[in-house]
């Protein structure tokens, strides 16, 4: 797939699918309270402060230095885990975890016209339009109406790729900067872009100096908040040591296969689980299909580097789909398969994979004893 020329603002389009995505997060919302209500817990705490806001809101409100400790399994968490801006947006919106979902809520939205715009360059409107559907439907979206950093990432990721699909260099690149300061798969939007500088330095041999900038500004974020926490700690690796402690390291994916052997050799496996060993072979089926449609260099690295971070990553195996959640160009050969179809087979398609998504979302945090 290569980029097209899009000359027209369709804004109408971009309108629907931002329309289509709202109502499908909405009523998963609404689904999820109601569960949260029905099983006895404050749905405003089970969208707001479970497993992971929980540390978002304790930084924006005290700041850094916490620490935990759980003795059976030996494992020692840090909050210096977690990269600052989105906390520090939570703290500019009053410490609070409605504060902290306005943030989340507002950055989803601008994610999902991201990802259509993307989609519209790449492959047209109809498809673009679909992949914003399909993103909004797969099993962990969940995450999207939570307060965690998923959907800072993903509009941040997005529109740094559109701003690079269009060569406008120094806004991708400092797009890519905020996302290295949200997530340490930031690291991800700033390959994409620094990859995409290198290839347009060496081999259409160009001479703007907007391209070496953007080269060089755009891994900063992620870069500068790892050397912070270097100092901090004492330790030039300081922050993969504060990774190791949560139990998460790179191991080249044998955690995985490891993970995977176990849920097809039939031992008794949770829910949670055997759903996580099918979306991971999905998301390598999607991969090699992507690869196939020859997808633009930036979209390419963007998600290969994701797919190496989760799947060569141990720890956290019913968390991989989230990660992999902002890989949204994985969904681009199924946008285009749906697009071909009838337009009433692609809507009850969507209908019932929302469906699905609404009552994954409320089994993962009403019911699962693992974090989404």
């Amino acid at each position: 797939m290569r980029p097209r020329d899009v000359r027209a603002v369709g804004v109408p389009t971009a309108a629907l699918a931002l329309g289509v995505f709202a109502a499908v997060r909405a009523a998963g919302a609404a689904v999820l309270a109601l569960a949260a209500w029905w099983a006895g817990r404050s749905p405003v705490r089970v969208l707001g402060h479970s497993w992971d806001s929980v540390w978002y809101l304790a930084i924006a409100r005290h700041g850094y230095g916490r620490t935990q400790m759980w003795p059976v399994t030996g494992l020692v968490q840090s909050d210096y885990a977690f990269f600052p801006l989105y906390p520090v947006l939570v703290r500019l919106s009053g410490g609070g975890e409605w504060g902290a979902l306005l943030i989340a809520w507002t950055a989803a939205a601008v994610a999902a016209v991201g990802v259509y715009r993307v989609g519209e360059l790449v492959s047209g409107r109809r498809v673009a339009l679909l992949l914003v559907a399909l993103w909004a439907v797969v099993p962990h979206a969940v995450v999207l109406t939570l307060a965690y950093t998923e959907p800072l990432l993903v509009a941040l990721a997005a529109w740094s790729l559109y701003a690079l699909l269009r060569e406008r260099w120094l806004p991708a690149a400092s797009l890519a900067l905020l996302a290295g300061l949200t997530r340490p798969t930031g690291i991800a939007v700033a390959a994409a872009v620094s990859v995409t500088a290198a290839h347009a330095l060496l081999s259409r041999r160009s001479r703007a100096p907007a391209v070496w900038a953007a080269g060089l500004l755009a891994p900063a974020g992620w870069l500068a908040y790892v050397a912070a926490v270097g100092v901090r700690r004492h330790d030039v690796a300081g922050y993969f040591t504060v990774q190791r402690q949560w139990g998460s390291r790179f191991d080249g994916g044998g955690y995985v296969l490891s993970a995977l052997w176990r849920v097809l050799s039939g031992g008794p496996v949770a829910l949670a689980t055997g759903v996580t060993a099918v979306l991971l072979g999905t998301a390598l089926l999607l991969a090699v299909l992507l690869l196939v449609n020859r997808p633009p260099l930036p979209l390419l690295v963007y998600t290969a580097v994701l797919l190496v971070i989760t799947l060569g990553g141990a720890g956290y195996f019913e968390s991989k789909p989230r990660f992999l959640l902002p890989a949204f160009p994985l969904l681009l050969p199924l946008a285009a398969v749906m697009a071909r179809a009838r337009p009433r087979s692609a809507v009850v398609v969507t209908a019932g994979l929302a469906g699905l998504s609404c009552a994954y979302g409320v089994y993962l945090l009403v019911f699962a004893k693992t974090p989404p």
